[in-house]
């Protein structure tokens, strides 16, 4: 009988937060008309109205309502090529990117000094120590590894990718190339060099032929290398480098000019870059080993996490970024930024 009675007040409970059966009269307007209404709210404004009771809750916690708000955060999941994640969560771990909240931890530490690089594929983090690739497992929580054994080491990495690319094209840049990204479509790639000489440090080289296609820009100072460059989408790419500056490259519109710039403000040389596909910029810089995060709304950076004391730290070599977490790789450390539990 208690059973029974409980499965029937939450039946009622389920009922009540559907539709609202008193109130005002607005809320019994048609739901398309409702959304469309609220629509016009921000975040803080859907917040109140959900104050109100169960029934407005429920209605301003729907998908429907907050995409736009998600679309219009700091790493929410949602990005300019429609990769549309669920929205209730992200949400909430915007604001706390946007605020700059976070909790710093090490995860993996290493005695002699590295230039390592790292790559994250689902819940696996690929990491190059000295001559070793070494695969680690993420635990559930995301700030912390389970260890796995080295993938390939030394001659063996040598031969798989000399049997790998062996058969395709060889470029002559008579230059020294610092970073390589290819083009979404598999079509082209594009080099970042030291600029030692040379009036342009990006160049766009056909995937198949290995033919210079065209230059970006040219007016880039003697030796402002590009140590970082990623595709954004299929006609957008991101470059940093040696002059401090953070470029967005649109191939559409203009290749001899940049869409928008960032520059970091202590003209330190930035080293690496990600992005989470839509309004957060994540750099790191040489000095104090900083991870600086910038919103693409705005020209000055908003928040900037110093990872050691010493001016002469560390760079940051190497960057990723998950809705969730932000990973660091200097020369003595891997360190991680948790926004999910600051």
């Amino acid at each position: 009988m208690v059973a029974a009675a409980r499965e029937e007040e939450e039946e009622a409970a389920r009922e009540s937060a559907a539709c609202p059966a008193a109130g005002p009269a607005l809320w019994r307007l048609p739901e398309v008309l409702l959304l469309l209404m609220c629509s016009y709210l921000d975040m803080r404004a859907l917040g109140r109205l959900a104050q109100v009771y169960r029934w407005l809750w429920h209605f301003t916690n729907c998908d429907l309502l907050r995409r736009q708000i998600a679309w219009a955060s700091l790493n929410s999941g949602f990005t300019r090529l429609g990769t549309n994640l669920m929205t209730s969560v992200p949400v909430k771990v915007s604001q706390t990117w946007i605020v700059g909240r976070c909790r710093e931890g090490i995860l993996l530490k290493w005695r002699c000094s590295q230039m390592p690089w790292m790559q994250l594929e689902d819940d696996a983090l690929y990491i190059s120590q000295a001559n070793f690739i070494l695969a680690y497992q993420f635990r559930p929580d995301g700030a912390s590894l389970n260890r796995r054994l080295p993938l390939c080491a030394g001659h063996l990495a040598y031969c798989q990718c000399r049997r790998r690319w062996e058969d395709w094209p060889c470029i002559q840049t008579e230059d020294q190339i610092w970073s390589v990204a290819i083009r979404p479509l598999l079509s082209s790639f594009v080099t970042g060099t030291a600029c030692c000489g040379h009036f342009s440090p990006l160049k766009i080289w056909d995937l198949n032929s290995g033919q210079l296609m065209t230059h970006l820009d040219s007016d880039f100072p003697p030796r402002a290398g590009v140590l970082d460059v990623m595709y954004e989408s299929p006609f957008a790419l991101l470059s940093c480098g040696y002059d401090t500056y953070v470029r967005y490259w649109d191939c559409r519109t203009s290749v001899r000019k940049c869409v928008m710039e960032w520059e970091e403000p202590h003209n330190s040389t930035l080293y690496c870059l990600q992005t989470d596909g839509n309004h957060l910029l994540a750099t790191g810089s040489s000095f104090y080993s900083v991870v600086r995060l910038w919103d693409r709304h705005q020209r000055a950076c908003p928040h900037a996490f110093p990872l050691t004391s010493t001016r002469l730290g560390s760079p940051v070599y190497c960057l990723h970024l998950t809705t969730k977490h932000l990973y660091a790789a200097l020369s003595y450390n891997l360190h991680v930024l948790d926004i999910q539990n600051p």
